[in-house]
């Protein structure tokens, strides 16, 4: 008897009325939003200014899907153009089927589309939405429990998953992968925030950091999953993607820690343009002061010695003849 395991929701879809609610878009969708919120903060405490996240994610996001959904479909093609299947289906995205490998590289190709258009450096906002995409992924990989998916060997540790009987899968205990993974992604996140903070990466880095450090979690997890996959050399392909992925992250570290030490001082031109703006008007205003207090010093230095003295004296009998004025009107 299983005293203690995780239970698979019995549908991963709620219906009202004609409208299908899924748990695997809900995820998605709730994903994508703490990426933009937490990538906004970041992005204005480096000098950004609110909004220019969420501008640039309108292009990042429908890349990444698509890019996502592509890298799916393309190294499973045999889940939709095999004899038998329904090509169709490489289009439902709702039911599974997300490359994050795909994802993140597609999207950086919106991303940088959306950063041309407002002048801002790519590597810059990367660094800044680094640890809200991983928090998105941790989220996101949730919609594989809704769907029962991805997930590992059989297990009887007190945590595995309960997966119920399908088609296309058999009912038993298994090692929750989807956890496992949404775990590693808060930590990789957390680590890029404290790392960013303690070595003020920039030009970058920080976005390498997080790629670095998915790898090494996701090659791992990768090799526990027992869905179908193509294998290379007697590892899955997403295995060595995570392998070569991860060194292109390490080498671009090292070499733009070379090359571009540091982290860049503006971020976004249009906030440093208005920063300077706001500041001009206060700056001409205690110039003109300082100016005009160094001119009636300079004149006063300019006059003759016995001239100062004459006008400190004037000052004393004007000084007396008040006070004089006002003892008599007392008297």
């Amino acid at each position: 008897m299983d005293l203690a395991y995780i239970p698979s929701p019995s549908t991963g879809v709620i219906n009202l009325g004609p409208i299908p609610l899924r748990g695997y878009a809900f995820c998605i969708i709730i994903g994508v939003f703490v990426a933009v919120w937490y990538g906004n903060k970041r992005w204005i405490a480096r000098g950004g200014t609110a909004g220019t996240v969420a501008d640039i994610a309108v292009w990042a996001v429908p890349f990444g899907l698509v890019g996502g959904r592509l890298y799916h479909v393309i190294t499973d093609y045999q889940l939709y153009f095999s004899e038998g299947e329904n090509w169709v289906d490489a289009f439902k995205i709702w039911e599974g089927g997300l490359g994050i490998w795909g994802a993140i590289a597609l999207g950086a190709v919106g991303a940088w589309i959306g950063c041309r258009r407002r002048g801002i450096p790519l590597p810059a906002y990367a660094d800044a939405i680094a640890p809200g995409i991983a928090f998105a992924q941790a989220i996101g990989r949730w919609g594989n429990w809704f769907n029962q998916e991805l997930y590992g060997k059989q297990t009887d540790l007190p945590w595995a998953l309960k997966i119920t009987e399908s088609a296309n899968r058999e009912a038993g205990l298994y090692h929750p992968t989807f956890l496992y993974e949404s775990l590693w992604c808060v930590g990789v996140a957390f680590l890029v925030i404290w790392a960013d903070r303690r070595f003020k990466l920039g030009h970058g880095r920080a976005f390498a950091l997080y790629v670095a450090a998915y790898c090494v979690g996701r090659a791992w997890i990768e090799y526990m999953r027992v869905d179908e996959a193509h294998h290379i050399l007697g590892l899955r392909l997403n295995v060595w993607t995570a392998i070569g992925v991860f060194l292109l992250a390490v080498v671009y570290m090292v070499v733009s820690a070379r090359v571009r030490p540091g982290r860049e001082e503006i971020v976004e031109p249009k906030a440093a343009k208005e920063a300077a703006d706001k500041a001009a008007p206060k700056a001409d205003g205690e110039d003109e002061d300082v100016a005009g207090a160094d001119a009636g010093d300079a004149v006063r230095d300019g006059l003759p010695d016995d001239t100062k003295d004459a006008d400190v004296a004037d000052g004393d009998v004007a000084h007396d003849a008040d006070n004089g004025a006002g003892s008599a009107a007392k008297g």
